[in-house]
């Protein structure tokens, strides 16, 4: 399903900074280049073609890096060493399969400012999610990682709030509106941090900006179960995850660059 994505459309310089929540963007001229990337998105931009799990010449030179190549390489378990039983590769998606052995994956790297990119789908009443700059100083990815979550917005009790349906900064920033695609098909979705300033896009639009370590987000993180947790949103550079939360949940076309 993926198209070429050449390395002037997928330029992003995040130079205008983004203050406080959620903003909808899918038009051009909003955010530096990040207009016309949202452009091209709409248009069939960032959709995949065969082969899967495959960089371009044009994204080689972009500076992306695949993180899934159609094997496990490069990934390993929160706080262990090899793969936990249920995450495996079938038709070429990283997939979970509860029954099997949980926890979650994440990447061997870790990452401070970069675009991350991938497809994901789930399955009916499923729940996921995406962490980045994850630590393993605690015992739970989310204890330290933002998440943007991965859900069946429709047959899952969480998507009756927008703050922790699909492609919200879980329990913090709702998504400017629902651009899920049905239960099973897949979505594509990409998360930009670069210092503080965050974003969340879906299917070519931006439904969630966000900007880390201000007063108003140290104010939401105490107003929510974050508060628990002091290393919250504060690591600088992490892991990426994928989590198991106990329901199937397949993803691919897994890539990323570094700012």
């Amino acid at each position: 399903m993926r198209s070429t994505i050449g390395a002037s459309v997928l330029t992003l310089a995040l130079t205008v900074p983004v203050q406080g929540c959620a903003q909808d963007d899918d038009g051009p001229g909003s955010n530096g280049d990040t207009g016309a990337v949202a452009a091209a998105a709409v248009s069939g931009g960032l959709s995949m073609q065969e082969p899967m799990n495959r960089l371009t010449p044009e994204e080689e030179a972009a500076g992306w890096k695949l993180l899934f190549d159609g094997t496990l390489a490069g990934w390993r378990g929160y706080r262990r060493e090899g793969i936990p039983a249920g995450w495996g590769v079938r038709d070429g998606a990283l997939v979970f399969t509860p029954g099997r052995g949980g926890g979650t994956l994440i990447t061997v790297d870790r990452y401070a400012d970069f675009e991350l990119a991938l497809e994901w789908k789930i399955g009916e009443g499923g729940n996921s999610g995406i962490f980045y700059r994850a630590t393993e100083d605690e015992v739970a990815p989310y204890w330290t990682g933002p998440e943007m979550q991965v859900l069946d917005n429709e047959g899952h009790p969480d998507g009756r709030r927008p703050v922790t349906s699909a492609g919200s900064n879980y329990a913090l920033h709702a998504p400017t509106r629902d651009v899920t695609r049905p239960v099973g098909e897949w979505n594509e979705v990409r998360i930009v941090a670069r210092g503080p300033q965050v974003e969340h896009w879906m299917n070519g639009t931006r439904i969630v900006a966000y900007e880390l370590w201000t007063d108003e987000w140290r104010a939401m993180v105490e107003a929510s179960k974050f508060r628990e947790w002091p290393g919250y949103g504060m690591a600088p550079a992490g892991h990426v995850g994928l989590q198991d939360h106990g329901d199937p949940v397949w993803f691919r076309n897994i890539r990323i660059r570094t700012f």
